[in-house]
């Protein structure tokens, strides 16, 4: 019951404070964080087909959120892998079909038909890495990726 009491005498003397008071001045800054729209960037989309470059090359910043569309054209099974690169990065969220999936991480991503994901990620350990198609070895079967 005490810590209850506290919690909102806490809570009154901190929105009573001056200092937290709203700002209707139409010049204050806008929010902060990792999840601000200021700190958003959408990637180019990436075009999985079989035979086909995947674009890039990528030059992200740490502590910045990205998202990127990665579309398979159904011409073959398809994937993407790059674990340094998924190591390298907070996966926040993927949709698929409009259904959100907050992994803990990713290894590799794989598209067995044609279709459409979106992986939001905040870029976090700088270095250089790359996506690439499993069983691929041409040079544009790989997205390279910057991390400032």
């Amino acid at each position: 019951m005490r810590s209850i009491a506290f919690l909102m005498c806490f809570l009154s003397l901190m929105l009573a404070h001056p200092a937290l008071a709203e700002d209707d001045d139409d010049d204050a800054a806008p929010p902060a964080g990792l999840l601000a729209g200021p700190n958003k960037s959408e990637l180019p989309e990436v075009i999985l087909s079989v035979g086909e470059p995947l674009g890039g090359p990528w030059a992200l910043k740490s502590g910045h959120y990205y998202e990127v569309k990665i579309t398979a054209d159904g011409s073959g099974e398809i994937g993407l892998s790059g674990a340094d690169f998924f190591r390298a990065i907070w996966v926040d969220e993927v949709v698929i079909k409009g259904l959100e999936v907050r992994p803990m991480g990713l290894h590799s991503i794989e598209f067995d038909r044609a279709g459409t994901m979106e992986i939001g990620f905040v870029a976090v350990k700088p270095g250089h890495y790359s996506l690439a198609i499993p069983g691929s070895s041409g040079a544009e079967q790989r997205l390279e990726i910057t991390i400032d």
